[in-house]
């Protein structure tokens, strides 16, 4: 492409990232590194009703932690700031005015106007100010009566627009409102910022959801009107919960920061949003972000929309948890070992190798691990396991037999607590599983646990292992 390629993600700050947002901003940044052009962050707070205090840093914080970085926005600045939306106020009104004095807008000076902004229920053909003669309407805007400023849609004919994902869609212009273009207190309605903004951001192509469709014709009457380039548009479909119902927050469906508080990796989330509504080709699933920007094309971004799958999700996520360095995942687990494991003579790193293949998202971790803070209550039918034909006789039997062992231990790793194991057992003549499981259960009090009796006891210490196998044989001789 000789011109170069610039996309934007230009949310409101409304208080969390909802996952078809994320994935708008995903494909903007994918679109926009890909063809090496820039990405913009723009923040739209115009409407001030749903302004949400300290949403703004929520943005910035999930598109970082996402690896998706830009290269103008309110805080790194850029050739065409502000790029905060209500820092951009006095642009607007001459634009406004422009279209007005071409006869593509009029000043609207009814009372229900305001409150019917952007809503589409306002008919132009009811509204007299449509074709009150221009100087008039100047006369009273200059006395000082209150008005909107309202996109004027030809009465008749159609609107084509192209979409990269749609393909070309005609409208008939009788179904478009004439929309409020500004607003009574000066400030843009979003839809005509952000045509205005595109423009003199020098955007090329648009990323967005599918439910802006609906205005694309007004948005290609409004670069009409003023003579001005129109950018690709990329509209994606929907991000549903299921074949009949869009995700939304109200319903109790995830956000981005949702899903991270509930044990996710960003680098999962970003790869699974990816593949919401976009297709690499091929077999493969697994992509870092790089890869991404290496595969992403335009062309596999689907008309269908996507159901979110908490289950898929959860999948990826494992395959991200397991593919870490022993460092890497250790350093992610901690602090989901410490809520439950405070004993500070036991360190996180020692249990995080029993965790790494067996945990899906990060918080499975504290319910595998509770029992290294403290020993649970526990049935004494743990102690029964038919395949190594052990039960609390035979247990109390073997419990008996290996804690003189274990006190009497040079050194305390996997090694020596194997082998003395495994010579008692062979001094038995029995299976190791007939020593290790009545070991395991007295040091864990749990039947599933990360780890078998080696890790067990050689976390816990010798002084807490042998603790626990005394009150293990109090238990049993109950």
């Amino acid at each position: 492409m000789n011109q170069e390629v610039r996309t934007r993600f230009a949310p409101s700050p409304t208080g969390f990232m909802h996952l078809g947002g994320l994935r708008a901003a995903l494909y903007g940044y994918l679109f926009a590194r890909k063809n090496g052009g820039k990405f913009i962050l723009r923040i739209e707070d115009t409407d001030q009703v749903r302004f949400v205090e300290g949403a703004t840093e929520v943005i910035y914080d999930t598109l970082r932690r996402c690896g998706m970085n830009w290269d103008e926005g309110p805080d790194v600045g850029g050739p065409v700031g502000p790029y905060i939306q209500s820092q951009r106020k006095e642009l607007y009104l001459p634009y406004a005015q422009q279209l007005v004095k071409t006869g593509h807008a009029y000043y609207c000076f009814c009372e229900k106007a305001e409150s019917e902004e952007d809503s589409g229920e306002f008919d132009r053909a009811d509204d007299p100010c449509r074709d009150l003669p221009l100087e008039e309407a100047k006369a009273r805007v200059a006395a000082g009566e209150p008005y909107v400023i309202r996109q004027r849609i030809p009465k008749d004919g159609t609107t084509t627009f192209h979409d990269a994902s749609f393909g070309d869609i005609t409208v008939e212009n009788t179904t478009l409102d004439d929309q409020v273009l500004l607003k009574r207190d000066g400030l843009p309605t979003y839809n005509f910022a952000n045509v205005i903004d595109d423009h003199l951001m020098g955007i090329t192509h648009v990323v967005r959801g599918s439910e802006y469709l609906s205005s694309a014709p007004k948005y290609n009457l409004l670069y009409e009107g003023f003579g001005w380039e129109v950018p690709t548009y990329v509209h994606c479909s929907p991000v549903m919960r299921d074949a009949q119902h869009k995700m939304s927050k109200r319903h109790g469906d995830p956000s981005y920061e949702d899903l991270i508080a509930q044990g996710y990796l960003s680098q999962a989330v970003v790869n699974y949003v990816a593949l919401l509504g976009w297709a690499p080709g091929g077999e493969r699933e697994i992509y870092s972000l790089p890869e991404l920007v290496e595969a992403f094309d335009i062309k596999g971004i689907s008309k269908s929309p996507a159901i979110f799958d908490i289950d898929k999700l959860r999948y990826f996520n494992s395959e991200y948890l397991r593919a870490m360095t022993p460092e890497q995942f250790a350093a992610v687990a901690a602090p989901y070992i410490r809520q439950t494991v405070h004993n500070p003579a036991i360190d996180p790193a020692q249990i995080a190798p029993l965790l790494q293949q067996r945990c899906e998202v990060l918080t499975d971790i504290p319910e595998k691990v509770d029992f290294f803070d403290a020993l649970p209550e526990y049935d004494l039918a743990l102690y029964t396991n038919k395949k190594s034909k052990t039960d609390p006789a035979v247990s109390l039997e073997m419990l008996h037999a290996v804690r003189p062992l274990l006190a009497a231990l040079p050194t305390w790793d996997d090694e020596t607590l194997l082998a003395s194991m495994k010579e008692l057992a062979e001094r038995l003549e029995v299976k190791n599983a007939k020593v290790m499981w009545p070991v395991r259960i007295a040091a864990a009090g749990k039947l599933v646990t990360p780890g078998g009796a080696v890790e067990i006891c050689r976390i816990l210490g010798r002084e807490e292992t042998l603790r626990r196998i005394d009150a293990g044989i109090a238990k049993l001789e109950g």
